[in-house]
């Protein structure tokens, strides 16, 4: 066994630093489609199906390119392509293309290769008189289409293993349309007619169409092997950044440094916390007294998302604009939504407009010169399905976030709004013991642990908590890189799946919305950073409102617990001095189980705060 653990650590090393080679070059080289192809292979071996999608489609994109002269990265992904294409070869298509195609293709393309010429610099212009493409450019459509095919390959297979059983029925179509026969993309396709039967509950030959099908799945969650942008939170230069932030928006509070319990799928030891794993994290402390009812911190953020696209909202802070001037009361307290039609200020370059001057100054300082005159503000918005609306704001968010970082010229995530905030992860360990291979952590359309999966409906593992779908992680976000005259592919560093993900990571752990007036939809979302840093307890003594600025305020009274209850008590609000700020990010009034499931899917795991334990401990013994 030890031996076995042994063989398996090795493996995951040699993977890593493969992955870490491929990245590398990847710098030197983001038009080359065989690189990525490589690089998405080994994100499968490694149990990162979504990373593989990832990398599998920016192939997909570039093979697009090199098949018409047109497109705009077109001679630099020929000549990418163009290095494989030599008599060096000795008519070996590249690893990853091998076995890719039908024997008769690779036979072609290998004597194509053996007398190939490496095409140089100027090599798309190598027509002959009579305007035929030249053999070094046909071979290296030739290698193109076997590229296509294997990305398609890629991008069925993994997007099962997501959960996002619509999308892997898309490229699965896709493919076979190309590759009527490819044995791999006919195999995939019977597990994902296993699957969606199972899933939509089917009979073995009962039918369904692609739009049947689920596309939301799950991905791991957790902070990559890779990932070198995480601060350490707990140091003392962390701490003393965040204090000297939190001095004016909380002046009565500090941040500290809290062990806290590590969140899991069901809870654990509900009755006792003796055996209780915890983790060292970030909590907000009283440094004095705090009366019920005084406000406890006010913040106000850039890192704002609106999914309506004709109602007028301050693209800075988010606050809904009515022209019409505020009460006396609204302006007295200086907590309603309303702003002064005279403070109104519009973009002289664009149509967007912020609520006053100051929010126009900070948004043209922080991020929208970026999207200026862009046409990123349509996308994801106004969705047609109400059960989008969440999706689309954590993707607008997003979009804020890469303007912020492009304009700040600093990687998204070291932009200060995300920097600190931590998304509740497990460790990577955790995640590849739970996916679909186990111990060997290869897979392919044969593999038995894939028949298992798609025979249980293609469920991800349960220890995958990051929600997920093809839309929302991999097209989208590329579409809004595109928007802003950005390179998807030069620009791999800032834009990765695993960055997104990240960043993803983050927004669903600590993002507040606004529900419409209209129809109760949420419409706004922020990511305020310091307020984020109060951890979540559903006995909070916090609650917060949120209109342009986010206040929080001590609670007048604290929630009536089932002893509470019992004894017809009231306990009163109010935090004494060296008392934690315990906040709420969910309806603290519901069941323990439906509060632990909204936990679940935002946090990543179960609350395991003292009150969840209890009613968990009490419901089980009751059962």
């Amino acid at each position: 066994m030890a031996m076995a653990g042994n063989e398996a650590g090795t493996r995951l090393a040699a993977l890593l630093e493969r992955r870490q080679q491929l990245t590398d070059q990847l710098k030197e080289e983001p038009y080359d489609t065989i690189l990525y192809l490589r690089r998405a292979a080994v994100y499968a071996d490694l149990a990162y199906p979504d990373l593989a999608v990832g990398d599998a489609y920016r192939a997909l994109l570039l093979t697009d390119e090199l098949s018409d002269e047109s497109f705009e990265y077109h001679e630099l992904t020929y000549k990418a392509m163009g290095a494989y294409v030599n008599p060096d070869t000795n008519g070996e298509l590249p690893d990853v293309l091998q076995g890719v195609a039908p024997a008769e293709i690779e036979s072609e393309i290998s004597q194509m290769l053996k007398s190939a010429e490496t095409p140089g610099d100027d090599a798309g212009d190598d027509d002959d008189d009579d305007g035929n493409v030249g053999a070094d450019y046909a071979t290296c459509e030739k290698l193109a289409f076997v590229a296509t095919i294997r990305c398609y390959q890629i991008l069925a297979l993994n997007l099962l293993l997501c959960g996002c059983l619509r999308s892997a029925h898309k490229f699965c179509e896709r493919g076979l349309a190309a590759d009527g026969s490819n044995k791999a993309l006919l195999q995939t396709k019977s597990h994902i007619d296993t699957a969606a039967r199972k899933r939509l509950r089917l009979a073995a030959n009962g039918s369904y169409s692609q739009a049947d099908l689920p596309d939301r799945g799950l991905v791991r969650r957790e902070v990559y092997p890779w990932n070198t942008y995480e601060p350490d939170r707990v140091s003392a230069a962390s701490l003393a950044f965040l204090n000297e932030q939190l001095a004016e928006a909380a002046p009565k509070c500090e941040v500290r440094a809290t062990e806290l319990p590590v969140l899991t799928e069901q809870g654990q030891d509900e009755d006792s916390t003796a055996n209780t794993a915890t983790c060292w994290q970030l909590g907000v402390f009283a440094k004095e007294p705090i009366a019920p009812g005084e406000a406890v911190l006010r913040e106000y953020s850039l890192l704002t998302a609106n999914n309506r696209h004709k109602d007028a909202a301050c693209d800075a802070c988010g606050s809904e604009i009515e022209i019409r001037a505020p009460t006396a009361k609204e302006k007295k307290h200086g907590r309603g939504e309303v702003q002064d039609v005279n403070d109104i200020v519009s973009c002289p370059m664009c149509d967007v407009v912020f609520c006053d001057a100051d929010c126009h100054d900070r948004a043209q300082e922080a991020y929208h010169p970026a999207v200026c005159e862009t046409d990123v503000d349509s996308i994801a918005k106004d969705p047609e399905d109400a059960r989008d609306a969440d999706d689309a704001l954590y993707v607008l968010l997003l979009a804020r976030l890469l303007a912020m970082s492009t304009h700040q010229e600093c990687h998204p995530l070291e932009v200060k709004e995300v920097k600190y905030i931590w998304g509740d992860f497990v460790p990577p360990a955790t995640n590849a013991k739970g996916s679909a291979s186990g111990a060997d952590l290869s897979l392919s359309a044969s593999s038995p642990a894939v028949a298992a999966m798609a025979a249980a409906g293609g469920i991800p593992p349960a220890a995958w908590s990051l929600p997920f779908s093809f839309e929302a992680n991999i097209a989208t976000p590329l579409h809004i890189v595109e928007k802003m005259d950005l390179d998807v592919f030069e620009g791999l560093a800032e834009w990765d799946v695993w960055v997104l993900n990240t960043l993803y990571s983050k927004f669903r752990g600590t993002a507040s919305a606004r529900k419409s007036r209209r129809d109760g939809r949420p419409d706004v979302a922020a990511v305020h950073p310091l307020w984020c840093l109060a951890n979540h307890d559903c006995d909070p003594n916090v609650t917060w409102e949120w209109g342009g600025r986010m206040v929080l305020w001590a609670k007048k009274e604290r929630v009536q617990l089932a002893e509470d209850k019992a004894a017809g008590r009231v306990r009163p609000g109010g935090i004494a001095a060296g008392e934690e700020i315990l906040n709420h990010y969910c309806d603290v009034d519901l069941p323990v189980q439906l509060r632990r499931e909204w936990a679940s899917g935002s946090l990543g795991g179960a609350c395991m705060c003292q009150r969840c334990r209890n009613e968990a401990a009490l419901e089980e013994k009751t059962t």
